[in-house]
């Protein structure tokens, strides 16, 4: 009987830490994803760079970025995209998730549309994101994202796999 109740105790214990990080995951989801896509769905650089922290380690597969120097990229990128009457869609799904109360690792595939003259283009990719809870608030500290997995060019059939996320 006494082992019954270790046993019930452990399971309720179990449920709660996983309630508590499933609510930190809708809080990130709220506080950075939504924002990040509204962001790049509207060409706004300013609101996409408040989803990062100050200082950030961006990898890409050209080189290392610990200056914030993509900030600035996204900027010049975007006012270009939005004189160009260029449109950009962006959708992903997360394939894993480790989160804890301050901090949260993120892997997913992304799609990105990229819409001119009515024709549309995709780029896909595979992301790796670590979140940190920085004075009250979730900000990116590393972004790293590649089109290519082991040599083979990340497609449409890796994105089908799973439906895009929108918040």
């Amino acid at each position: 009987m006494k082992y019954m109740y270790l046993f019930f105790a452990l399971v309720i214990m179990q449920t709660n830490a996983q309630t508590s990080i499933d609510t930190i995951q809708k809080e990130i989801d709220q506080t950075v994803w939504k924002p990040f896509q509204t962001a790049f769905e509207t060409l706004d650089a300013e609101a996409l760079n408040n989803t990062y922290a100050a200082n950030v380690l961006r990898v890409t597969p050209e080189k290392i970025d610990t200056k914030n120097v993509f900030k600035k990229g996204n900027i010049k990128r975007f006012m270009g995209m939005k004189e160009k009457g260029n449109a950009i869609s962006l959708d992903f799904w997360f394939d894993d998730r480790k989160t804890n109360e301050t901090t949260s690792y993120e892997v997913g595939f992304y799609r990105i549309g990229f819409t001119l003259d009515g024709k549309t283009e995709y780029s896909y990719g595979q992301f790796h994101i670590v979140l940190q809870k920085i004075d009250g608030q979730w900000k990116i500290t590393q972004d790293w994202d590649t089109t290519a997995i082991a040599g083979e060019t990340i497609t449409a059939s890796h994105f089908k796999k799973k439906e895009g996320i929108r918040f």
